[in-house]
């Protein structure tokens, strides 16, 4: 089946738009290479950016099915497999710029990826996503059955493993992994209500927001405390400072409450507000 169009061999916007949307950052990373606008270690920082993006539809791919059960776009689920492939991708350029920058010495990519922790569950993570890849046809579906819920559930750790991996090559600043880490939680978070029956209204997703962002807080600073011995009082007061950038806790709250947003615009009765007088509406 042709990425852009429906099962049925239509064409669909949706499915292209979305297509467009997944080749557009390693388009723009690939000119930066191409032009030489990157840097003094173009390669390096063409591996970073790669590997951040793929966290990024990682995530992506995980908030699918929380956003069909919370908003009802049912639509999503027409693209979950196309994101899941476009990770698998990024994850492989990511790990091909590695061995790049490593003048494709395969002996000593492999030795590195052996003894250097943060490579090695980073390279797990890519082996299992290219299981995920592999077997995310109509065919494997078909054939695996049952199975193969239970094989596409190692997501879950695949995320995880991932997120370790950018924490740990992050070293000093991990802003952005502990931002990727937060909505991960969220995203978590949002499963385990479902699962255990709870009713996602918008008071319970506001209380699973400001909870997973007081998590995200409560990370960084058992992270830099551990990391640099930095009084941990210190790091909390910096998330209230917003002098220099938002810090990782207002990112995962403003995700959170998006999603309340979200949830209340779908809760309203647009026919019945369009039907009433504008003195009732006002």
């Amino acid at each position: 089946m042709i990425p852009w169009t429906d099962r049925s061999g239509r064409f669909s916007p949706f499915k292209l738009a979305i297509l467009v949307a997944l080749l557009l950052p390693g388009l723009y990373i690939g000119i930066g290479l191409a032009t030489g606008t990157l840097g003094a270690k173009p390669i390096e920082v063409a591996t970073h950016e790669i590997g951040l993006w793929t966290i990024r539809f990682l995530m992506i791919t995980l908030a699918v099915t929380p956003l069909r059960v919370i908003a009802g776009w049912r639509r999503l689920i027409h693209v979950r497999r196309m994101l899941g492939v476009a990770t698998f991708c990024y994850a492989l350029i990511h790990l091909s710029l590695y061995a790049a920058d490593q003048k494709f010495n395969l002996g000593r990519v492999a030795s590195e990826i052996a003894v250097r922790f943060y490579l090695t569950i980073g390279f797990a993570g890519l082996v299992g996503l290219a299981m995920l890849a592999a077997t995310s046809t109509d065919g494997a579906i078909r054939k695996l059955g049952k199975k193969w819920t239970l094989l596409h559930k190692a997501v879950y750790v695949i995320a995880m493993l991932g997120l370790a991996h950018f924490f740990i090559q992050s070293k000093i600043d991990v802003s952005e992994a502990a931002v990727m880490a937060g909505i991960f939680v969220l995203l978590m978070a949002y499963r385990l209500a479902k699962r255990v029956k709870l009713k996602l209204t918008p008071v319970a997703l506001t209380v699973i927001a400001v909870g997973i962002a007081a998590l995200t807080a409560g990370l960084e600073v058992v992270w830099y405390a551990s990391a640099t011995g930095v009084d941990p009082a210190r790091i909390l007061q910096a998330n209230l400072d917003f002098s220099f950038l938002v810090r990782p806790t207002w990112w995962v709250l403003g995700t959170g409450l998006a999603v309340v947003l979200v949830a209340l615009v779908k809760g309203i009765d647009w026919s019945r507000l369009k039907r009433a007088p504008l003195e009732a509406a006002s």
